[in-house]
């Protein structure tokens, strides 16, 4: 019997040794790091990286300022000493420092939530299986590295491992041990040795799809990482995950979508729609104000170094329960 394609699902995950997360840990460090020293700091930053080289461009604005001396300390946790450093941060507009201070937005922009009963964390299946490999595989091999997991109705297909310095028949050995597939790809282009910026480059917000849901769930499209909380395409992201939780345990539902959108210095989103099993509804009961959001949730905390390792959801954060 041929099988229905809508009923395949794949979705991959990365390790924290990864380019592009190793550049989301360093934005949202440097975030958390501003947040120290001024809770009400703003940030947009970007961060590229890869070849003994950070460049670190975005907008500021702060009570506070962290020198270069810093802001090197900072990143050398992640990349080591050697490494060139190139800085060109600007202050925020003040359009946008206008339109954040009478309690906007601070970008437009379309956040998606998600929750669905078929796991404990309420994520996608082929979501936490990917990314379960990946966390137990990184614990013997804390590398650059990718899994991917391909279902059929909740039965594995496909298992896809590549790390680095993982030799292929040991990884294999340890793969097999922990999801059971019909077939396994590890290392499919050979072992490898050279990873992490020695081989490729990162780039802020460029896993964003693994930051969110996977592939089988809408993304908005704007990145987390490096964002404070003013920006909606962060805060409003979490919010409708933690209402898409909370009607999800309200209906006992199999799934539920949240979507939202916004307007760069509007209060109120243009759009607050949740879809319960196919029946949609418009949001209700909630704060939907950036302020609120951020009251809400508690965001002017320096936490989000910590969401950028693993996944911004299904890890018991405020906007996970």
């Amino acid at each position: 019997m041929k099988r229905k394609q809508s009923s395949i699902k794949t979705a991959e995950f990365v390790s924290p040794k990864h380019p592009d997360k190793i550049c989301d840990q360093m934005a949202d460090a440097l975030l958390d790091a501003y947040l120290k020293k001024d809770s009400f700091s703003r940030t947009a930053i970007e961060i590229l990286a890869g070849h003994h080289l950070v460049a670190v461009v975005g907008e500021i604005k702060s009570q506070v300022q962290l020198s270069n001396q810093e802001m090197r300390k900072i990143f050398q946790k992640f990349v080591g000493k050697n490494f060139e450093l190139k800085i060109n941060l600007a202050e925020q507009s003040p359009e946008i420092t206008r339109g954040v201070e009478k309690g906007g937005a601070g970008d437009q922009g379309i956040m998606n939530g998600y929750a669905t009963s078929e796991t404990k964390t309420l994520m996608p299946l082929e979501y936490e299986l990917a990314r379960n490999l990946c966390q137990k595989i990184y614990q013997h091999y804390p590398y650059d590295g990718k899994t991917q997991v391909t279902i059929c109705d909740k039965k594995v297909l496909n298992v896809v491992a590549s790390f680095q310095n993982a030799p292929k028949n040991k990884l294999e050995k340890l793969v097999r041990s922990i999801i059971k597939a019909e077939k396994y790809y590890i290392n499919p282009a050979g072992d490898w040795r050279i990873g992490g910026f020695d081989a490729d480059s990162g780039l802020t917000g460029r896993k964003l799809v693994v930051d969110s849901y996977g592939p089988n769930v809408p993304v908005g499209g704007g990145s987390f990482s490096g964002k404070d909380a003013t920006k909606v395409d962060r805060s409003g992201a979490y919010l409708a995950r933690k209402i898409a939780v909370d009607y999800l345990k309200k209906y006992k539902a199999k799934e539920v979508f949240v979507r939202l959108a916004y307007a760069i210095g509007e209060e109120q989103p243009l759009m607050k729609q949740v879809v319960v099993d196919g029946q949609e509804d418009e949001v209700k009961g909630y704060d939907l104000t950036p302020r609120g959001i951020i009251k809400f949730l508690d965001l002017r905390k320096p936490i989000f170094e910590e969401t950028a390792r693993w996944g911004h959801f299904g890890r018991n954060f405020p906007w996970d329960h």
